[in-house]
């Protein structure tokens, strides 16, 4: 028996090294750590401001009065065994015990409601991600590229700090809870600019929102591919890191997003931005190689020491795909997002103004891809995006606001 009434908690799964413990000796590592985080113990089998508990140790098999390995509870809670098949999901109990897989077990084991989720945080003062919550609201990030030569906006928004203040309020206004500021555009064959060059666009704007009490619950994302802006953006003040490379542009971006320990947004691209165009080849089908691509990544990036809850994925729209590439990822993003190995992660879409959405429609100027931005929005919303990406902030916040009425309930 369980206490049932309590309020929601957040579990996770790791694996540790510990093959120089016993499992007495690990016991007590434990024991200790719940004490220095201050654990409080007041109901048997209920609520605890924290709770350690060991669930396997190699293949020991161990029932002593003090502690039993396999936990002996393991198996009939679904909080415990949905992260550990994150990790070990074909694995199974030591020989002699229950058989069947980690999943196997869970796959028949009945489902909270409501429905357990992941949990993604982002920003100190606001909720984290929830990905697997059925009425989640999307969030809105608002695009403000502070470089002279974006594809849509360059120029716009480059000049001194102060005079972006009526952009910021408006955009937050409208319904934006991330704002993502860019100083290097990666639009194909824009020149590349120094990292030196990259800061002076971008840390002026970020202090400047960091000083600022009536910004303080707005979420800052910095789009870039090298870790060196990347760790003075955080430093300054921003929380999140976009990468449009998943870390293979610069290979000390995914050990220092570990190392501060933010929320990092890896997107599938191929090449770079000047080559990706030719590499749009998908012979073993887009949605199967994009998935495993993203794995690839998200395995580089855990590797790296980035835990599985900082990590958020973008299908990467635009980047190394052909229109009807695009049109695809936009359809089935759904599939994509329970692909094995990716069930789990919040999904960033950014579609805003493409130019795959102008040959559609027929409209030119990038400015002006405005309806079209939209369909593409609630496209993302119905496939299960937590994040869009858009320039429009007003119209496609609105976009957002009836597609999660819509879809999320």
């Amino acid at each position: 028996m369980y206490v049932e009434d309590q309020d929601s908690f957040l579990n996770a799964v790791c694996q540790v090294n510990a093959d120089t413990y016993t499992p007495q000796q690990l016991l007590q590592a434990v024991k200790s750590i719940e004490s220095r985080l201050g654990r409080q113990k007041t109901i048997e089998k209920g609520p605890r401001n924290v709770d350690l508990d060991i669930l396997l140790h190699r293949n020991t098999t161990l029932d002593e009065e003090n502690l039993s390995i396999p936990h002996k509870l393991m198996l009939e809670r679904e909080f415990v065994l949905r992260p550990l098949c994150d990790l070990i999901p074909d694995e199974s109990l030591p020989t002699g015990l229950y058989s069947g897989s980690f999943r196997e077990h869970l796959a028949v084991l009945p489902q909270s409601v409501p429905p357990l989720s992941s949990s993604t945080p982002f920003h100190p003062t606001l909720p984290p991600l929830t990905p697997l919550s059925s009425n989640r609201p999307t969030h809105v990030m608002a695009i403000l590229n502070l470089t002279p030569d974006s594809f849509s906006d360059g120029g716009v928004h480059s000049s001194e700090p102060s005079s972006l203040l009526p952009t910021i309020r408006s955009m937050i206004s409208s319904g934006a809870t991330i704002l993502d500021l860019g100083g290097q555009s990666t639009r194909p064959h824009a020149p590349e600019v120094s990292p030196d060059e990259e800061l002076s666009r971008i840390l002026p704007t970020i202090q400047l929102i960091r000083s600022m009490p009536e910004f303080a619950n707005i979420a800052l994302s910095i789009d870039t591919y090298r870790a060196s802006v990347a760790a003075a953006a955080i430093t300054a003040g921003a929380d999140i890191i976009n990468d449009v490379s998943a870390g293979i542009l610069d290979p000390e971006m995914l050990p220092t997003a570990a190392k501060l320990g933010c929320t990092i947004i890896l997107m599938h691209m191929r090449g770079t931005p000047n080559t990706m165009i030719k590499l749009t080849s998908y012979p073993d089908g887009l949605l199967p190689t994009i998935a495993s691509e993203l794995l690839a990544r998200v395995d580089a990036a855990e590797k790296a020491g980035i835990f599985r809850w900082r990590i958020m994925l973008d299908p990467g729209i635009g980047f190394a795909k052909t229109e009807a590439q695009n049109l695809e990822l936009l359809r089935r993003l759904g599939e994509l997002r329970e692909w094995e190995g990716l069930h789990g992660f919040p999904w960033l879409v950014g579609a805003s103004r493409k130019s795959f959405i102008g040959r559609i429609t027929g409209v030119k100027e990038a400015s002006q891809r405005v309806w079209g931005t939209a369909a593409t929005v609630a496209a993302a919303i119905q496939g299960g995006a937590d994040v869009v990406r858009v320039h429009d902030v007003t119209e496609m916040a609105l976009v957002a606001k009836l597609a999660d009425a819509i879809w999320r309930f």
